[in-house]
């Protein structure tokens, strides 16, 4: 476990536990997490986005912090990386415009090395064409663009996490437990 690096791909408007959360946890397991932004540099900050369920019909969005990103984005390669972290939020939705992003999601898929995706984050995986034959949960409103990029969305409880091969993903913040404790079991195999 020990010296295993990952990825953290972020971007504005993040989800602000989707990021903070695992961030903070996978550290204090002993690994090194990566926060990188496109077109963003180390020592710069995205905004985090809180999104909670209030009543409505879909979740409300707050302000959340300045998350301070600890590398750049430039640099980054696939095979310095043993994993792949991709938080929900707005971010992905944008991030999957960026074509070096698409590269990186399909060259650690290619790898199979582990990649944990939560709530949005699965946007990243259909954009990067990484999802046919496979199954993945997401936030119920993503689940067209599982189906879409030809995989299989896995209904399962808000707090469950979903495993398929190296991809470790989850509905949304309330899977952290399940979804972190799979993605860790998944980066020790």
């Amino acid at each position: 476990m020990m010296g295993k690096k990952i990825l953290m791909l972020v971007g504005d408007y993040a989800e602000d536990y989707e990021t903070m959360v695992p961030f903070q946890a996978l550290q204090m397991l002993g690994y090194q997490v990566d926060a990188v932004c496109p077109d963003k540099a180390k020592g710069d900050y995205i905004m985090t986005a809180i999104h909670d369920f209030d009543g409505a019909q879909t979740y409300s969005e707050k302000p959340g912090h300045r998350f301070i990103l600890n590398a750049d984005f430039a640099p980054v390669k696939e095979q310095d990386y043993d994993a792949l972290l991709i938080p929900g939020g707005r971010a992905p939705e944008y991030l999957r415009l960026n074509d070096r992003v698409l590269k990186l999601v399909q060259e650690f898929n290619a790898a199979y090395k582990p990649i944990a995706a939560v709530c949005h984050g699965p946007q990243l995986l259909a954009a990067a064409g990484v999802l046919k034959g496979r199954t993945c949960s997401a936030y119920p409103a993503c689940a067209p663009e599982v189906r879409l990029s030809g995989g299989h969305y896995a209904e399962i409880g808000i707090d469950q996490a979903y495993v398929d091969g190296n991809l470790v993903t989850a509905p949304a913040w309330p899977a952290h437990p399940q979804w972190l404790a799979k993605f860790v079991e998944v980066l020790q195999q």
